[in-house]
């Protein structure tokens, strides 16, 4: 039931739609840091936060608008109201009232557990939930950091179980080198992780549906090792050797570069220090912003906003046309659905 807010400002006010910008929710995780406060100045007293989630239709985590007449209402009572009109009508006709992706920072300050997702069939028959296909852009890296991504050669089941049980399976995984700018695709049942010194921004479907395969024998507070799931994990891992983990791509300044297109989203970087005009009318589709570097001035119709490094904005499907007016350079990730 939509709250009454909702109701009262809708009467009052023009209730067309606008670019939104959302409430960061911050995650506390064992493996968590500061960077998230001190590079996008995330707000939290917090010295272990993990991930902020910057846009989310997760039940039990949507977001919330922080900006204009309908700052205080969550995502999914947004969809209720305005429907295709805010996130595409063959989107609105797949998933309803679920927001289809999630959008997070990542800010691992130690390494992350050793993982595996289902895909949409299986996550489904055993959760009655979205699968869970992912990418990762590196935003930065500490010397040295790496990222898993798969398997170093073709591994049987035998061969990976084996290795489980003698806590070596971190033996079998590809060690991949990252820094600055670098992108990993990450399709359910390839098995990855964050290592320590590494940022970044993830871009994924709706589901919160992790296999923890690995996690170096961790305790919590309570000297307690977190939860394997071995037995789920293994009717999902691809067992196949990852030959070349990063995306390989070209950015140009003033240009729109294609990183990731999907069955589930598409990802573009934009870096520009002049203004842009992007042309949405073709796209039946939300387009999300994840700025990364740089402010910039966002106008579309009769609305002018400010977008500052750190945040993440919405822009409603209903929305054809946008000027994106740089303050300087400016890099960020631009998302929707094909």
């Amino acid at each position: 039931m939509l709250d009454k807010k909702f109701h009262s400002i809708k009467m009052k006010e023009d209730n067309s739609l606008y670019p939104l910008k959302f409430q960061p929710i911050l995650k506390e995780k064992i493996w968590g840091g500061t960077r998230l406060k001190k590079l996008f100045n995330k707000q939290t007293e917090s010295d272990k936060i993990g991930e902020s989630w910057e846009l989310s239709g997760f039940e039990g985590d949507e977001s919330i608008v922080s900006n204009g007449f309908l700052a205080g209402n969550n995502l999914t009572e947004l969809i209720e109201i305005y429907m295709g009109d805010l996130v595409g009508d063959k989107i609105f006709e797949e998933f309803g009232l679920t927001f289809p992706l999630l959008f997070k920072l990542i800010d691992a300050n130690d390494d992350l557990s050793i993982q595996v997702h289902p895909d949409d069939e299986t996550a489904a028959q055993r959760h009655n939930s979205l699968g869970k296909t992912e990418m990762w852009y590196v935003i930065d890296a500490e010397p040295g950091g790496e990222l898993i991504v798969g398997f170093i050669n073709d591994c049987s089941r035998e061969e990976y179980l084996k290795a489980l049980e003698e806590g070596r399976v971190a033996d079998l995984l590809k060690r991949v080198p990252v820094s600055k700018g670098d992108v990993i695709y990450i399709p359910a049942g390839l098995v990855h992780a964050i290592k320590k010194g590494v940022l970044v921004a993830e871009i994924q479907e709706t589901s919160d549906l992790t296999y923890r395969i690995f996690d170096y024998k961790r305790t919590d507070e309570h000297e307690k090792e977190r939860e394997l799931h071995t037995e789920l994990a293994l009717d999902v891992i691809n067992f196949s050797a990852t030959k070349n983990p990063k995306v390989e791509y070209e950015s140009k300044v003033n240009a729109v570069t294609t990183l990731v297109s999907c069955d589930y989203f598409t990802t573009n970087l934009l870096i520009f220090n002049r203004n842009i005009i992007r042309n949405y009318s073709s796209l039946d589709s939300f387009v999300v912003y994840m700025c990364l570097e740089g402010n910039f001035i966002l106008e579309c119709e009769n609305h002018k906003i400010l977008v500052e490094k750190g945040e993440t904005v919405l822009i409603p499907a209903s929305l054809d046309e946008v000027s994106l007016i740089p303050q300087g350079e400016v890099k960020l990730l631009e998302v929707y659905i094909q």
